[in-house]
This record gives C-alpha cells, structure tokens and sequence, in this order.
C-alpha cells in the first residue's frame, strides 16, 4: 500500500480536523489536509440535494483535482459532497469514509464511522464508543519525555483538568465556572498533589478569568494559551483527569490514556451525550466528578488504531 495516498476532507474546525486526521494517521497512508468550501448555493443545502458534478473547491493555494487519491477521509456536512464527487470523478476507484453521521443513507459512502450513542445503522458502519482522536501511546510516550523535566518536582498526584466550553447543548457561565473551579481547589486541598489545568478555545476569556481568580490560592498550573499547547504532556503525565462533560472529543481523548476520569456535568445536554456519558461510567471508564478520589482501571482500548486497521483491510480487499 506504500503508492498509495490519501485526502483528508475537512471544513477547518478543530473538533472534525482531529478525527479525520487522527483516523488517516492510524490508517498509516501519505495523506494531505485538505479545507474545502462549498459556494452558494450548495453551502446553503443539505448534501442529499447535490447534483453530481459538483465538487466544491479547497481554501488557500491547495486544489481538488486529479489524480485523485485512493482514499478520502471527510468529515463535516460540506465535506460529503465533495467526497462522494470524488469518487464518482475517479470512476468509483477513491475509496471514501466519511466520520460522524452523515444524516445519508451509509450506503453513500464506502463506510462510515460514528458513534454509538448516534444510533446510526448500516451494513458498512463501523461503531465507536466515543469519538476517534490523536492521542495514541507513541504520542503519548514522545510527551511524557518532553515534559519530564517540567513537571518532575510538582508535589503529586497531578491531576490533569480538561476544561470546555458553552455549546449547543450545555453552558458554561461564568456562575457555573465559579462552581467548577471551587469544587477543584477543594479536590487539590483535600487530596494534595498538583492541577495541571488546560482550558480550550471555547472557554472564554470570561469563564477563564473566573477559573484562574479561584484557583489563585491552589497549587495549579493554568495554561495561558501561549507557546505549545501541554496537552498530550498533561495527559501522559497525569495520574488521574477531571474533565467537563460538554465534549464527547476531549472525554474520548481521556480514555486513550488508560487513567481514571471524572467528568463534570454541566447545565444542559442531550439524549445523544447523555447516552455516550451512561456507557462510559456503565462500563467503569468514567466516574461523575463528586471530589471523592477513588482508584479504579479499565481495559485499555484503542478505537482509533481499530478503526484504522480495519479501514486497511478493506483497502487491501479492493485491491
């Protein structure tokens, strides 16, 4: 498979480039990131509504053209068109597999990946329990080194905090981000050790300030958005992981790491994410976050490299 290559189709969010790209990684092809952007009116229709034909175009200096590539990797609703026009201009030869749930028929696609808390079927669905990612044990060992010397003198254990934002479905006020941050610097009295805290762009500069005031007497460490982002450091080097519980993506990378996980609940939510939060904690990976420290393991699992190695497999079978 080493002529072969790949595309990966994205609309440039964040959430959706690392899935797409977490999955074209574990698959192991060549591939090239790719933006795509739809005009009107296409932009405006749902993908079901497409003519053939049409193909969209990718931002910046990069193009959609031949020689098409043996795999496309979409994700994001604008990217399902230009996809499946792919593989109708390569003569059915692009193998395409779009993530998240395309709200098609999976019969559009060559496979798709979803998760199982979308209640999506098919006969070439691949089901995950979470969302697909980058965090793998190589990467995961290649941070523990780079941030060894960093962190080796924090009194432990470290308790890596994962923190979100407002979305669609749950907020993230300034009120509740007082309640969180409270609850954490009661969490790092009673039970010492260390915060190592990374909030996300949908935190909010509000909410961010809120969580630093109350962490001010803590022993925390509060990432201020400049240099590298520790991420994968805090992850490989935490002895445990609080997260909030408003994405499935940041909980999912939680998991990869083998450590106990709290998660948080925030005001709001949905069918869908209250699903995928109940399979969590009934198959002992997460546990609310209450305060109360406990030790458990789960089985190590990693859907990202399965569903990779799967992907390669029916290349390899079209071949």
């Amino acid at each position: 498979m080493s002529e072969k290559f790949a595309w990966v189709l994205t609309e440039g969010m964040a959430g959706m480039v690392t899935q797409a790209v977490g999955l074209a990684e574990a698959v192991g092809l060549p591939f090239i990131q790719k933006t795509v952007a739809v005009q009107p009116p296409w932009r405006w229709l749902p993908p079901r509504f497409w003519p053939p034909g049409v193909l969209g175009t990718a931002r910046g200096d990069d193009t959609l053209a031949a020689p098409w590539p043996d795999l496309v990797i979409s994700c994001g609703r604008k990217s399902i068109g230009p996809a499946r026009e792919i593989r109708r201009r390569s003569g059915g030869r692009t193998f395409i597999v779009h993530v998240q749930d395309p709200h098609l028929p999976s019969r559009a696609f060559d496979a798709v990946v979803v998760a199982s808390h979308d209640r999506y079927a098919g006969a070439n669905v691949i089901e995950t329990k979470g969302a697909l990612h980058r965090v793998t044990p190589e990467r995961l060992r290649a941070a523990a080194e780079e941030y060894a010397s960093a962190l080796a003198e924090l009194p432990r254990p470290l308790t890596t905090v994962l923190v979100g934002g407002p979305n669609r479905v749950y907020q993230l006020t300034p009120q509740v981000m007082a309640d969180f941050a409270t609850r954490l610097a009661a969490f790092a009295r009673d039970n010492g050790g260390t915060l190592l805290v990374t909030p996300s762009r949908r935190t909010g500069a509000e909410n961010e300030a809120v969580l630093r005031e109350t962490l001010r007497e803590s022993r925390a460490i509060v990432w201020d958005g400049s240099g590298d982002n520790p991420y994968f450091g805090y992850l490989a080097h935490a002895d445990q992981i609080v997260a909030t519980c408003d994405s499935v993506s940041m909980v999912s990378e939680a998991c990869a790491t083998g450590k106990p996980i709290y998660v948080y609940d925030l005001p709001g939510g949905s069918e869908k994410f209250r699903r995928f939060h109940s399979l969590l904690q009934n198959e002992g990976i997460t546990r609310p976050f209450t305060g109360v420290v406990s030790e458990w393991s789960y089985p190590y699992f990693d859907e990202t490299a399965e569903v990779g190695a799967e992907i390669r497999r029916r290349l390899e079978r079209r071949s």
